[in-house]
């Protein structure tokens, strides 16, 4: 599998490096703000759950010193 990914990499590469020095510096924005909104997705989902959690009594916040206690307590 962990080929298959490479090779597919390999072609996508192939194939910018034909394109015009401009286009590819666009290609690279591109991906660059798709990786940064693919993050805020992730971003914004955990903050979902964790806000979840924390209204179903899953979760707590605290001090790192309250954290340190409650991990010292655990069995």
């Amino acid at each position: 599998m962990a080929g298959d990914v490479r090779t597919a990499i390999q072609q996508v590469l192939d194939e910018i490096e034909k394109l015009e020095a401009e286009d590819q510096q666009v290609v690279v924005e591109i991906v660059q703000q798709r990786l940064i909104e693919r993050r805020r997705l992730e971003i914004a989902q955990n903050a979902r759950a964790t806000v979840q959690a924390f209204r179903e009594g899953r979760a707590r916040y605290g001090t790192v010193e309250d954290l340190r206690r409650d991990l010292a307590n655990e069995p």
